[in-house]
């Protein structure tokens, strides 16, 4: 919860916060006997690298292509490797095997807002989220039944509660632009 307060701060000022990418970019070639994957691959269409390219790719410019469908063309074969506060991709010429890549770093700041919202995270990240969302809910019934219990000794409790839900409500309704 501290993590997520924190970056709903930062998403929300974010045109504060100066950040400069490091960008790298990197050539490199393609062994000859691995050309002969690209040349049988598919003339158009995404379909992923093959294994032995993906590993050829990952020693020679350092970015893992995964298992993500890459876009092939008559011409080249483009991956993109987005992932949270970076983007990467790599595009290979079919009939040479010049391979040229660019990773881009926007820091932790953008990395942690990309967390916050499930951008380029996976499916195991996009599970958490979830989880943690239902237990909030949970937390936050479990709570009111709490609140209820409660309140008859402590009088302030629903005219709190009732300020907690119309404060945003009120902003939403006559601040915010629609």
């Amino acid at each position: 919860m501290f993590v997520f307060a924190i970056t709903g701060i930062t998403l929300n000022h974010a045109s504060s916060i100066a950040a400069e990418p490091i960008v790298v970019t990197q050539s490199a070639q393609l062994p000859g006997s691995l050309i002969e994957y690209l040349r049988r691959g598919p003339e158009a269409g995404s379909a992923p690298l093959p294994a032995a390219v993906r590993a050829e790719l990952e020693d020679a410019v350092g970015i893992d292509a995964g298992t993500a469908a890459a876009e092939w063309s008559e011409t080249e074969v483009y991956v993109a490797v987005p992932g949270p506060g970076s983007d990467a991709w790599i595009s290979i010429d079919r009939a040479s095997g010049k391979i040229e890549a660019e990773r881009t770093d926007r820091g932790w700041v953008s990395f942690f807002n990309d967390l916050h919202k499930g951008r380029n995270t996976g499916t195991a990240w996009f599970w958490l989220i979830d989880i943690l969302a239902v237990a909030c809910v949970v937390f936050t019934f479990t709570g009111l039944l709490l609140l209820q219990l409660h309140a008859r000794h402590r009088p302030s409790t629903w005219p709190l509660v009732g300020l907690g839900t119309a404060i945003p409500l009120i902003i939403i309704l006559f601040f915010m632009h629609l």
